[in-house]
């Protein structure tokens, strides 16, 4: 093994492998481009397999007929072939391990050390690492070589998986359905077995503290989010729950809806007055008007307030959503007064 990564196999697997076909650089971007596994390399009466239903486990030559080939006839089977050495290995495993636990038993991981398994790595033609097979059916169907972000893993897990919903997604969708509802109760109660069932869950956690906002507990919200480390505050949805927390803390000092539309009409350039109202008629779930509202302001006068109603947008776009249809069209209306 080189110190790059670069496989360095035996001398009697290098004469073996030289009678093949000349060997790809990286695992198949396409099924039919996978490697065949060859029944000589691994003995039919090998040592059996620890007992399945483990979703990550570690394997070896002598374990991997049992558990990648055998096993992957009824569920898929990622395997991860990595090094202890190896700097990559280290940010692509706990990433997949991370992954394979959401997917809730719709696939598995099993991991195999190829410093202590180089024939078998040999055989699967793995030339440097990480390199990522998976399996279905008893054949390698997919994979790839080196560390890849998140969204390509769970894009890669997705096709493998037909695009199936983990247990774990429904229960946040269910979630997610009984906040939208007013279910308060319902959707605490299943946002809180979503956290539970393993490593922190960033779509929980804000689900809780939007639990907690629709409860008008603006004082627990803000206890959550500032308990949660720096990486976490950094994720997507936990940056939209903090939004919300901060808009609920305005909307909470704002003024009367009718009274701030009173002193518009006697001064339509009453900038102060149209942001308070801007963040009472959020307050009141008026998303669409409150928005129309900052979007006046930023027409009338953009450097107020050192530039308020653009920052206010951006906070309540956050606090929305990217998906949602008014956020969508407010979002259009402010570029073309940016560039305008």
């Amino acid at each position: 093994m080189k110190p790059d990564g670069t496989m360095v196999p035996d001398p009697s697997a290098t004469e073996a492998k030289d009678k093949k076909t000349e060997s790809p650089a990286s695992p198949p971007e396409t099924p039919q481009d996978a490697p065949p596994v060859a029944p000589g390399l691994i003995s039919s009466g090998a040592e059996q397999a620890p007992p399945a239903g483990e979703l990550i486990k570690d394997s070896d030559t002598a374990h991997f007929m049992a558990d990648v080939i055998d096993a992957s006839m009824g569920v898929p089977i990622i395997v991860d072939f990595w090094a202890p050495w190896c700097g990559p290995c280290k940010q692509l495993g706990p990433a997949l391990e991370k992954l394979v636990k959401e997917a809730g038993g719709l696939v598995r991981l099993v991991k195999v050390n190829v410093d202590e398994n180089q024939d078998l790595a040999a055989q699967m033609r793995i030339q440097s690492i990480p390199a990522v097979y998976a399996f279905k059916g008893g054949q390698p169907v997919d994979g790839f070589a080196g560390a890849l972000p998140e969204s390509q893993l769970k894009t890669f897990i997705d096709k493998l998986t037909d695009g199936a919903q983990s247990p774990l997604e429904a229960l946040l969708e269910q979630a997610e359905a009984a906040l939208e509802s007013g279910d308060t109760a319902g959707a605490g109660a299943a946002f809180a077995q979503a956290l539970s069932q393993g490593e922190e869950n960033p779509a929980a956690l804000a689900g809780l503290v939007r639990v907690a906002l629709a409860e008008g507990n603006i004082d627990s919200a803000k206890e959550m989010l500032d308990s949660l480390t720096p990486q976490m505050r950094d994720k997507p949805e936990i940056t939209a729950a903090a939004a919300q927390l901060e808009l609920a803390q305005q909307s909470e000092e704002s003024g009367d809806i009718q009274e701030l539309r009173a002193k518009l009409e006697d001064n339509e350039t009453d900038h102060q007055a149209r942001f308070d109202l801007a963040v009472a008629l959020y307050g009141n779930a008026q998303n669409e008007a409150a928005i129309e509202e900052l979007l006046e302001l930023f027409r009338r006068d953009r450097k107020w307030d050192d530039e308020a109603a653009r920052k206010q947008l951006i906070k309540i776009f956050e606090a929305l959503g990217a998906d949602d249809p008014v956020v969508v069209d407010g979002r259009k209306k402010l570029s073309t007064m940016l560039f305008s």
